[in-house]
């Protein structure tokens, strides 16, 4: 029985569609909305009122820092774990000051998306460590 609501964010549809399976083969995880850019996230986060975001860094109309922020004024507990193809040092103290409690690149492994998912949930930080 699926307790823990996501939206996920992201302007390609493979990408958003490939998260998706991975939260939900778990089973307790359930995928309650999609965007492609971060005017949907804004939107849908107000509409659905998830228990998690899981957001692009990259994307248009508006990028996944402004979206944070802006869902973040109006919802300062949620949850966001930003994601992106990108990982550099600078990218990570973006996302952190944007509000956001993690950020996982692309590459990681089901595995690792999942335990960032458990830890964000848990108001706990998630960062990628940069080598």
């Amino acid at each position: 029985m699926p307790n823990l609501r996501v939206l996920i964010v992201d302007d390609h549809e493979a990408v958003r569609k490939g998260v998706a399976g991975i939260l939900e083969s778990r089973g307790d995880i359930e995928v309650v909305g999609e965007g492609s850019n971060g005017e949907e996230a804004v939107r849908k986060a107000k509409e659905l009122n998830p228990d998690l975001i899981i957001m692009d860094f990259t994307m248009p109309v508006l990028d996944g820092l402004e979206a944070a922020r802006r869902i973040l004024k109006v919802s300062p507990e949620m949850p966001i774990l930003m994601f992106s193809m990108h990982q550099m040092d600078a990218l990570t103290e973006a996302v952190k000051l944007a509000g956001a409690r993690g950020f996982v690149t692309k590459g990681e492994s089901a595995e690792n998306l999942l335990r960032a998912v458990d830890r964000v949930v848990q108001k706990e930080p998630f960062f990628v460590l940069v080598s």
